[in-house]
């Protein structure tokens, strides 16, 4: 990327800082992209929901932060998509209870309810079918699995409308 170009973008660091200053309690911030066109998009969520007079807040403290005089840019703030792959260790904390799916490093896919999570890692609980013994049929049996952080390659919420 040129020098040019490296000046006029918008310093990621100085995003996550405004951001950071205007959380509340309970959230927390997502992500941060910032496109070579000066979009600027930032994912937020929180542990309690999220409002769109939240994300009004803090966009509206970010664009008071900025000066359209030296940059031109384009301002979106959100929660993460439902469904899509999880950036922070915080999203795995707030939807303990709900169904995961999560590759892991070596292709493993798991697929099962998020037990808990914590700083290293988290539990998942899955149905896998098994011979019992003594017989030759297979039978669903639950297994805990502990996960690091480091193992996963991607992980989301599987949306169900059951």
């Amino acid at each position: 990327m040129s020098p040019i170009l490296l000046n006029r973008m918008i310093d990621k660091i100085k995003i996550a800082e405004l951001v950071n200053g205007k959380l509340e309690e309970n959230m927390f911030l997502v992500d941060i992209s910032v496109s070579t066109n000066n979009v600027i998009h930032v994912e937020i969520d929180s542990f309690t929901g999220l409002t769109i007079d939240q994300c009004v807040a803090i966009s509206r403290h970010i664009e008071s932060n900025l000066d359209r005089e030296t940059e031109d840019f384009e301002l979106q703030v959100s929660s993460p998509g439902a469904g899509q792959p999880f950036k922070v260790r915080e999203q795995y904390r707030k939807n303990a209870g709900r169904e995961l799916e999560v590759t892991l490093t070596g292709g493993k896919v798991l697929r099962g309810i998020l037990m808990e999570a914590g700083e290293a890692g988290f539990v998942i609980e899955y149905q896998v079918k098994e011979k019992a013994e003594g017989s030759s049929k297979r039978v669903l049996v639950s297994k805990k699995q502990q996960v690091s952080f480091e193992e996963v390659e991607r992980a989301r919420v599987i949306i169900s409308f059951k």
